[in-house]
């Protein structure tokens, strides 16, 4: 009995990491998820989104693997809240050619929304960037956002 239950613990253990490295989030820069098209509204208030404190880090995780993180702070320069705001991040390399692109949620519909002229910070994390991307934060982009 104890050696099926750790046989069945060490199979979903596996199976965990083996979706942990799925080719969906290490793809090639053209491999994105469809997302919503932003209305004329959403598009015009992007210039009221400033994204500041960007910061570059890597740890370990329990498996072994690096991890690199982002963090940053977005501030909603606007006169509406928002409840929903979608990014891509661009990351380059030395020649500033794009060599891995993500989309990231810096603000959920779980969160409260970001007032006018409220700071958010918030955290990308990444199981795995190319070698050689330049070690820069990546630039970001809005993309979607909801008031």
């Amino acid at each position: 009995m104890i050696i099926l239950c750790v046989a069945l613990l060490l199979g979903g253990l596996i199976a965990a990491y083996v979706l942990m490295q799925s080719p969906a989030s290490s793809g090639p820069v053209s491999a994105r998820a469809p997302r919503p098209t932003p209305s004329a509204e959403q598009q015009a208030y992007f210039v009221f989104l400033d994204f500041t404190d960007l910061h570059m880090s890597a740890a370990e995780n329990f498996l072994g693997n690096t991890v690199t993180y982002l963090d940053a702070r977005v501030t909603n320069k606007g006169t509406k809240p928002l409840r929903l705001l979608a990014v891509e991040l661009n990351f380059v390399d030395t020649f500033n050619q794009v060599v891995l692109r993500e989309d990231a949620h810096p603000l959920t519909r779980r969160a409260p929304p970001l007032k006018p002229e409220e700071t958010r910070a918030f955290r990308v994390i990444f199981e795995h960037i190319p070698v050689d991307w330049n070690q820069a934060p990546p630039a970001i982009r809005p993309v979607y956002l909801e008031f």
